[in-house]
């Protein structure tokens, strides 16, 4: 057999034996993925003994590419959420997230500088105690730049794996501890949370109101205060026994009953300036009007507002909510549609069916992947990536690199959606095949390269001292951002639990805090509001601790 096809056929081996050994867990913690790292270095182990030769070049290749398919696969995932998350109440949360990122660079920094742990020691500890592979290979992209050897480039994968199984335990301690320290009762944690979303829930509410205020009476729906910015839409209107569709000009009656769709606080504003809110049932069921999801995949309506579609006014439908990525909004006038939106219909049969027709509606494209936008997602990355760019205070030129680039362009892609015929959309089945594929890949070669002197470094060498340095980098931040989040911030346990997880980009321990009570949210709410935010800081932050404490020769 040829070098190349050895390497490939031994990578299929790690990625098997890894995935396998990732698959084992106590009481809902394992090592998922980071299992194919220990299965590369067993693999690497018995290559480095035998003497069987690997060809470098394929690995290399393969190792890069595996990278630049998860983080570009990881950006377009988060990045519909990436903007909205460092709004509103996510700006508290994610500011306690930059921070324990900021704390976890202050700690390596400190390791580097104060006992002389060489620097691609270091980064390769502070990856692994963060337990996030894509900023393991920022730091080896940067460094092989700087001009570091690649024998200290390769041994950030020994100092990753020693630091990695502290990072997935230490998250769990700190929970356990901030529990302990605080006596916390997650079910009063839980409850409280409940009530506090019932008061500021982001997800849309509906109201029925029915018309008393006599100033009104004979104005176009499209002249009430508060309806005329489209931030709450009337989907329905009751006039005595006949349920409708009502246009912007549809006069108004004393006695009318509107259904209207908004978020609570601006319902209740709404609620005040026409009447009062009432118990009637305005359902379609039993009437000639219907309501009906449906989805965007014609690409004559993708980046055309509703305004300019005029549905209301045409058809007789309403729009009463539009869902992207997962996230409900109003449909402003002003809102431009996009690949895979779905929209809340509310109209006649015959009228739906026409706009259903109209939106394309076609289920089955969403489960194809585009693969044109991919590539040259990909492409732009990559080249967006090789920019050289200078910060004040920094000597050398920073880069993003082939973990910051792609992930860069993936959200600012996934954030405007479609380009002329180009849609970044991504079914989430075919994102998590790329994404699995891709870590997989960049860990198998990482576990390769570092198990021929894995155990010299643990047994014989500076492995359980880098073992201790990672535990200061994962234990540090996470205990300090916690108390000053509970103290300070008066954070609710749960999300508190779910804010840790997310600032290490970590599942393992999202499914811990999730099992505390499985009926709450909070935890998995606050861990996707500050993951996007994380991920970009976690890519970025090595590179910028390579270019301040690089020292040449």
């Amino acid at each position: 057999m040829s070098d190349v096809a050895i390497s490939v056929s031994l990578l299929a081996l790690v990625a098997v034996l890894g995935l396998w050994l990732g698959g084992f867990e106590f009481k809902g913690v394992g090592l998922g993925i980071g299992g194919v790292l220990f299965g590369g270095i067993f693999v690497g182990h018995f290559v480095h003994q035998q003497g069987i030769a690997l060809d470098l070049h394929t690995l290399h290749f393969v190792q890069e590419f595996g990278l630049i398919l998860f983080v570009y696969s990881i950006g377009i995932q988060v990045g519909p959420g990436f903007f909205s998350s460092l709004r509103s109440s996510g700006l508290r949360l994610n500011g306690f997230a930059a921070l324990l990122v900021l704390l976890g660079c202050a700690v390596a920094a400190a390791l580097n500088k104060g006992l002389d742990v060489p620097l691609p020691v270091v980064l390769g500890i502070f990856s692994g105690a963060v337990t996030n592979t894509p900023s393991l290979g920022a730091g080896q992209q940067i460094l092989t730049e700087l001009g570091a050897s690649a024998l200290s480039v390769s041994g950030m994968g020994m100092a990753y794996a020693m630091a990695y199984p502290f990072g997935i335990c230490g998250i769990l301690l700190s929970m356990w501890l901030i529990r302990l320290i605080f006596q916390v009762d997650v079910n009063a944690e839980a409850l409280e949370f409940e009530a506090q979303a019932g008061r500021s829930r982001a997800s849309l509410a509906t109201l029925n109101v029915a018309l008393r205020n006599t100033n009104l009476n004979g104005l176009a729906l499209k002249d009430v205060p508060l309806l005329a910015d489209g931030k709450v839409i009337c989907s329905r209107l009751k006039r005595g026994d006949t349920l409708s569709v009502p246009r912007p000009d549809t006069a108004l009656q004393t006695g009318d009953t509107l259904h209207l769709v908004g978020d609570a606080d601006t319902l209740r504003q709404v609620q005040l300036v026409i009447g009062e809110e009432v118990e009637t049932s305005l359902s379609t069921h039993g009437t000639d009007l219907r309501v009906e999801r449906v989805v965007v995949t014609n690409v004559k309506v993708i980046g055309k507002s509703l305004i300019e579609l005029a549905l209301t006014q045409t058809y007789d439908v309403v729009i009463s909510r539009l869902n992207r990525a997962g996230v409900e909004l109003v449909p402003e006038p002003s809102t431009t549609l996009q690949f895979g939106d779905i929209l809340n219909l509310v109209g006649r049969p015959d009228s739906i069916d026409v706009v259903a027709g109209m939106m394309g509606n076609a289920h089955q494209k969403l489960q194809q992947v585009h693969m044109l936008p991919v590539f040259i997602g990909i492409g732009l990355g990559v080249l967006l990536g090789s920019i050289p760019f200078y910060l004040p205070g920094i000597p050398a030129a920073l880069k993003l690199g082939l973990a910051g680039g792609p992930l860069v362009v993936a959200l600012i892609v996934s954030r405007i959606g479609s380009v002329g015929t180009l849609h970044w959309f991504m079914p989430p089945s075919a994102n998590l095949a790329l994404r699995e594929l891709g870590i997989v890949l960049f860990l198998a070669v990482v576990g390769l390269k570092s198990g021929g002197q894995f155990l010299e470094t643990l047994l014989q060498g500076p492995g359980v001292s880098w073992l201790l340095y990672g535990a200061l980098i994962t234990l540090l931040p996470l205990m300090t951002v916690g108390l000053l989040a509970r103290m300070f911030g008066k954070t609710n346990y749960l999300s508190l639990c779910g804010l840790l997880a997310g600032s290490m980009t970590d599942p393992p321990a999202l499914a811990f805090a999730n099992a505390m009570h499985p009926t709450s949210g909070a935890a998995a709410l606050s861990y996707v509001t500050v993951y996007p935010l994380v991920m970009f800081l976690r890519i970025v932050a090595p590179q910028l601790l390579a270019l301040l404490l690089w020292v040449p020769g």
